[in-house]
């Protein structure tokens, strides 16, 4: 029966999220749970992506792209994939008729990571993140409204915003492993061997001013997508703070993290805020 078949494809699909990051499942099972599964099926779909072109060096990476590709197609168009990835995102996909344009970009910005090395100008830099981080929060979205078009529109720039932030402080965090193990650069008018204070703090001025944007999202969003939403911005702009703290000769040679204890701490701090109508 189809309907054991995508039970087991939801399953894998959360399997990869709680696999490859404690940080964004921690803040998925938050949620509602009538809206968990869903994103955990667009979270599995983007991993896979992303690992082809940051993670399977011993391999054609090419090839094994466009195989994904294709079968993301067939995927779409026939309801249904024996690769359980691609068949719990396509239930994600058409149960809440996500715009085909999104996805179409975030393979484009994969793809781009295939050959592209840097990310000289500042307007393929905008491209990428548009590609590979605000579609994707466009994507969940989608579901945090439970497909209701007039409030997508109305958050829509917002939740842009927020997926931008997020990446952006993925990629300086991420700062000293995108140039040793990718060879890949990401921010426009930087080199990695120099990166000054003065560049730092302007890339996080810039993240800053996306969080503003991104937090007034959330304020918005319905309840039952509202409080996972705020743990994961809550946690990122941590992360910013300590990269805001750290000389930028100590950001290229080590990658910043929140410890454990203080994600505990954030959480009940979060809690607390949620539950007396703070945010």
């Amino acid at each position: 029966m189809k309907n054991i078949f995508d039970e087991v494809s939801y399953r894998c699909s959360e399997n990869v999220t709680k696999t490859y990051s404690t940080s964004f499942s921690f803040a998925t099972r938050l949620l509602s749970e009538n809206i968990r599964k869903d994103i955990y099926n667009i979270y599995g779909f983007v991993r896979f992506a992303d690992e082809i072109v940051d993670s399977f060096h011993d391999y054609n990476k090419t090839e094994l792209f466009n195989d994904f590709s294709d079968d993301l197609e067939k995927a779409l168009t026939n309801k249904i994939h024996l690769n359980p990835i691609l068949n719990s995102f396509q239930h994600t996909f058409h149960k809440y008729n996500i715009d085909k344009d999104l996805v179409d970009s975030f393979m484009k910005s994969m793809r781009m990571d295939l050959t592209k090395k840097n990310y000289s100008t500042v307007k393929e830099y905008k491209e990428y993140i548009y590609g590979s981080a605000d579609v994707v929060g466009l994507m969940c979205l989608k579901v945090f409204v439970q497909g209701e078009g007039k409030l997508y529109k109305k958050l829509k720039n917002n939740a842009m915003k927020l997926g931008s932030a997020f990446q952006k402080v993925n990629f300086l965090r991420d700062l000293k492993a995108d140039k040793e193990d990718l060879n890949r650069t990401y921010f426009p008018n930087t080199k990695f061997e120099k990166l000054n204070e003065s560049e730092k703090n302007e890339i996080i001025n810039e993240i800053e001013n996306d969080f503003k944007d991104g937090l007034e999202g959330i304020k918005q969003l319905p309840l039952d997508a509202k409080f996972g939403v705020f743990m994961a911005y809550r946690y990122y702009n941590q992360l910013l703070k300590k990269l805001k703290k750290t000389p930028a000769t100590e950001i290229i040679n080590r990658r910043i993290r929140v410890p454990n204890l203080k994600k505990i701490e954030l959480l009940t701090r979060s809690y607390v805020k949620y539950q007396l109508n703070l945010l």
